[in-house]
């Protein structure tokens, strides 16, 4: 948090030195909010100008400091012979310590704001009892009450657009679930047609093949024979048809029928294009040496693994480099995600956390070891995995 107070946005450092240059060539100029303060020399209005303009610096990442700088300045600046400057730079403060401030500030300001004008307007009339010092009432909501309320006409169309597309997001990975489950659903629905109807047949070949060997007729065996012929001709039409469909039902789904680390180049090509539009790059080290092949289980875990952690990152990683690292030593196989770990504009798409928690359960069925958290600048997701046959259990 701290490397983010000292580092301001570009636009707030050029409001920050166009409002002191402002201010200061208004006061060379001798423009000044009154000619009626003689309390101290002209050049004390320079001081809460010079106090109020370096805050413009942190007017998003220390909104609570800035305004109560900000307060202070201008009301001193009441003092002296005034500095439209100031003025400015506050009204600037408090627009942004709504926007940029937490919940509860950008909720709070505009309801103060007011009922501080309402205040000094009564107090200005009561006071001076003139039609002019309603103008004091008036010039008092400009500087304050109007900013205030700006910035949470903003926040408040910012919060929801954020909410529609988060809504969004979510009605199209619902849609997507219950896509994925009517896929599911009807292909056991077709299994178990499957079943039925293959069972059907070999039952008929059972009754008929039986009654052929029970009755010694050469008639009876004839007709067993035939009816046995058509129920295996029938059953085994009905079974490649089946099996037609749920191959093609299942088809494109992985980039290889049976899912292996060599086909993570793939799983990067579309994680590259879906994450193209967030800055996320994705870069692959693959360091195993030569040598015998992976347990089935553990190839499949290994691409799972990285598969859901290159989904995690897609949808919580800040901008950054994606890389992800293989290994195999000592009879393990070491597969490490590292993604950008921090704050990331916008709207991120909803977890349950079932991912890591799948990720666990892979690892530790081989008899593995999983951690994921944050390492740093970074969020790993590192797995170690037996590669050796006698390590897998069965």
């Amino acid at each position: 948090m701290q490397s983010k107070i000292f580092r301001p946005h570009r636009d707030d450092v050029l409001l920050a030195v166009v409002s002191v240059l402002a201010g200061l060539l208004l006061w060379s100029l001798g423009v000044y909010s009154t000619d009626n303060r003689h309390l101290f020399p002209a050049w004390a209005a320079l001081v809460p100008l010079l106090a109020i303009g370096p805050m413009e610096l942190l007017r998003r990442t220390a909104p609570n400091l800035t305004l109560a700088v900000g307060t202070v300045a201008v009301i001193a600046d009441q003092f002296t012979v005034g500095n439209l400057g100031t003025v400015l730079v506050f009204t600037d403060l408090m627009y942004a310590a709504v926007v940029y401030g937490k919940p509860a500030m950008a909720r709070r300001l505009p309801i103060t704001t007011g009922l501080v004008t309402v205040v000094v307007t009564v107090v200005a009339v009561a006071w001076l009892r003139t039609p002019q010092s309603l103008m004091i009432g008036v010039i008092t909501g400009i500087v304050s009450f109007g900013p205030a309320l700006t910035g949470a006409t903003l926040r408040n169309h910012r919060e929801a657009a954020e909410a529609a597309r988060l809504r969004a997001e979510q009605t199209a990975l619902l849609a997507e679930m219950d896509r994925t489950q009517a896929v599911a659903a009807e292909r056991a629905r077709m299994a178990r047609e499957l079943h039925d109807m293959v069972a059907n047949h070999l039952s008929a070949i059972a009754i008929h093949s039986t009654a052929a060997l029970s009755i010694d007729s050469p008639a009876t065996s004839r007709e067993a024979l035939g009816v046995i012929r058509e129920n295996s001709v029938q059953g085994l039409a009905e079974m490649r048809r089946l099996i037609g469909l749920l191959r093609a039902a299942g088809a494109g789904q992985e980039p290889a029928p049976v899912p292996s680390l060599d086909g993570l180049e793939a799983v990067l090509e579309r994680a590259r294009a879906n994450g193209a539009g967030s800055g996320l790059e994705f870069v692959l080290h693959d360091a195993r040496p030569p040598g015998p092949p992976l347990p089935a289980p553990v190839e499949l875990a290994a691409y799972r693994i990285v598969q859901e952690s290159l989904t995690n990152a897609l949808k919580h990683a800040a901008a950054g480099t994606v890389a992800v690292r293989l290994a195999r030593r000592d009879g393990l196989l070491t597969v490490a995600v590292d993604s950008p770990y921090g704050d990331r504009p916008g709207p991120r798409a909803p977890g349950s956390g079932a991912g890591l928690t799948g990720m666990h359960e892979r690892t530790e069925l081989l008899g593995g070891t999983f951690t994921a958290g944050p390492r740093g600048p970074v969020w790993q997701v590192r797995a170690e995995l037996p590669a050796e046959d006698e390590a897998v259990p069965e």
